[in-house]
């Protein structure tokens, strides 16, 4: 009996232990002007369940569309996408009182800022409609500096019959630190910078380019687990490229698609990320399809696809997979709700979990 209960109490033990530490921070993102919401909201998401439940959220907050935490957990940055009254805003996160505190913001030098990174010295803002790149310091207590440097790339090859402008769409620094990677979705460019995160002024010194298939819209990309391959996600045309990456160096490996081969609406592929065990790599294409895909990495950093499922709503415009790859979280914009999968660890495939959180337009997923 006594051994019964000792079992007893080591499980309940250990089911408690999990159930405590299965609990982590979800930020989304929102666009506040098409319905009712309040800016950036977090949740608290459990990796074992699938359960969420509201914690709190900021207020009148334009447009934060796009989120970047610190390494340290206690900054949030978000571009707040408005056209000529486009910025950038620093936020104190206090994790113990469930508190998201403005500090400060300023002019993102470009309009309509889509996406943001950040590091120990530096905040870093691609501006679609600005078609530039702005590089922003920080202050010692988390806030942001004036900027550092305003990069617009003006080169351009090729014969095109009308100038094109750019449209700058994501930034990734390279897993060692000493580049960043650009996409410009309006001119078809990768551009790579050579990163200098102490510099007061070249922060970002231009080093190369990759130039892909004209009219593809080079949008959103990301490295695999081991550092050696970048895939990156074509908007236009849902082209899905695999390049060999080494020392700033872009080459391509391997081209593929999200579109199905009987497809006949409009393409607009939106997001695209890897396992967290480095197996699997999912991307969205929103337009007429709203779906998403699922391929296996293979050794060789090649793509063989696996899946596509409906997202189960309209405008599937980011997704993030949780902490543990159990979950994962599709934002759709135009219906206003997160769908929430189950990924089955072995084959990378989707299934509908049944839970969505319902929130205003959200666009941005950002798992702490």
């Amino acid at each position: 009996m006594t051994k019964f209960l000792v079992l007893f109490a080591a499980l309940c033990f250990s089911i408690s232990n999990q159930a405590q530490h299965s609990k982590v921070n979800l930020f989304i993102g929102t666009y506040t002007k098409t319905c009712d919401s309040h800016g950036i909201y977090l949740y608290e998401f459990d990796t074992y369940t699938g359960e969420f439940n509201v914690k709190t959220s900021t207020q009148n907050v334009v447009n934060p569309s796009f989120l970047t935490v610190s390494e340290n957990k206690r900054f949030i940055y978000a571009t707040n996408e408005d056209g000529d009254n486009s910025k950038v805003s620093a936020f104190q996160f206090e994790a113990n009182q469930n508190q998201i505190i403005f500090l400060n913001s300023q002019k993102s030098e470009g309009n309509d800022p889509c996406h943001i990174i950040n590091d120990q010295k530096n905040v870093v803002v691609a501006n679609y409609s600005g078609g530039n790149i702005t590089v922003f310091g920080k202050n010692a207590d988390g806030s942001l500096g004036k900027y550092k440097q305003i990069i617009k790339q003006e080169g351009q090859t090729g014969k095109e019959t009308k100038p094109l402008n750019s449209h700058m769409h994501m930034l990734q620094l390279s897993p060692d630190d000493k580049y960043l990677i650009a996409s410009d979705l309006g001119k078809d460019y990768l551009y790579v910078y050579r990163y200098n995160p102490e510099a007061q002024s070249a922060v970002l010194e231009f080093s190369s380019f990759v130039r892909v298939k004209q009219g593809a819209g080079p949008r959103h990309f990301t490295f695999s687990a081991n550092g050696k391959y970048v895939y990156l996600m074509n908007e236009l045309d849902g082209s899905l490229l695999v390049f060999k990456y080494k020392d700033g160096k872009l080459d391509l490996l391997q081209e593929t698609t999200v579109v199905a081969k009987d497809f006949k609406g409009k393409t607009s592929a939106a997001d695209i990320h890897i396992s967290p065990d480095g197996k699997f790599l999912y991307a969205t294409n929103r337009g007429d399809a709203n779906t998403i895909s699922c391929f296996e990495i293979k050794k060789n950093g090649k793509l063989k696809w696996k899946q596509t499922t409906g997202t189960l709503g309209k405008g599937p415009r980011n997704f993030s997979i949780d902490p543990t790859g159990s979950f994962l979280l599709v934002a759709h914009q135009y219906t206003n709700e997160v769908v929430i999968f189950k990924i089955d660890k072995m084959t990378g495939e989707l299934t509908d979990s049944g839970k969505r959180i319902a929130l205003c337009s959200p666009v941005c997923l950002v798992f702490e």
